[in-house]
């Protein structure tokens, strides 16, 4: 699979945009990785995605926030092709 991040980014953004919720891209200049979208999602939906080229996996400084944003009970997804991002919440 030869997709770029950001075509997967944008089938996300669409999909959220779909299900009339937003899809915030994140600017944390003093979180050092923080996932790249904070989406939220009539009724009350919020979770967290990190957006990946499909087989890559978070840096190991990404999965230590990841794990600790989880243990705050936040959802954080890692999405790495465009089927994952369009099958959030079906």
């Amino acid at each position: 699979m030869n997709v770029l991040e950001r075509q997967i980014e944008w089938a996300l953004v669409q999909r959220v945009k779909s299900l009339g919720g937003l899809c915030v891209k994140q600017e944390w200049a003093n979180l050092r990785g923080a996932p790249d979208r904070l989406v939220m999602i009539p009724g009350g939906i919020i979770f967290m995605v990190e957006l990946k080229r499909y087989g890559v996996k978070p840096e190991p400084h990404q999965t230590r926030l990841h794990n600790k944003i989880r243990k705050m009970g936040i959802q954080v997804l890692v999405i790495d092709s465009i089927e994952k991002a369009i099958g959030i919440l079906t």
